[in-house]
């Protein structure tokens, strides 16, 4: 089993910046892929970045390309997700995603999920 706790959200204008993190326990993440997900009210689970654990590949949304920014610390069991240039359409709850196969950008593949995080961004 794979634990994981979103942090770091909240209230922002517009061109701030923020940073999620994404503590994971129960296990070592080296064979799994990370994701980053977002959900508006009345809309679906959107794709927002997704990387390998150890893979210098990493893989980004449409909407969010050029600003958002998927990292990790090996030391802490940590993905990061550092969100530039936040534009009032960004705001959604924010969730970390874990899988043990290849990339995907579907939620459905995804086999961990943490509870979220609310990021708002003002005009």
């Amino acid at each position: 089993q794979v634990q994981l706790v979103e942090s770091g959200g909240g209230l922002v204008q517009a061109g701030g910046s923020l940073r999620l993190s994404c503590a994971a326990s129960g296990r070592t993440l080296s064979s799994y892929v990370m994701g980053w997900f977002c959900q508006a009210p009345g809309k679906g689970r959107e794709f927002v970045a997704a990387r390998g654990w150890y893979s210098l590949n990493t893989y980004y949304g449409d909407s969010v390309k050029g600003r958002f920014t998927i990292s990790r610390d090996n030391a802490k069991n940590t993905v990061y997700l550092q969100m530039n240039s936040l534009k009032p359409e960004d705001t959604a709850a924010y969730y970390c995603a874990a899988r043990k196969s290849a990339v995907s950008s579907r939620s459905v593949g995804y086999d961990y999920w943490g509870q979220g995080t609310q990021v708002t961004v003002s005009s």
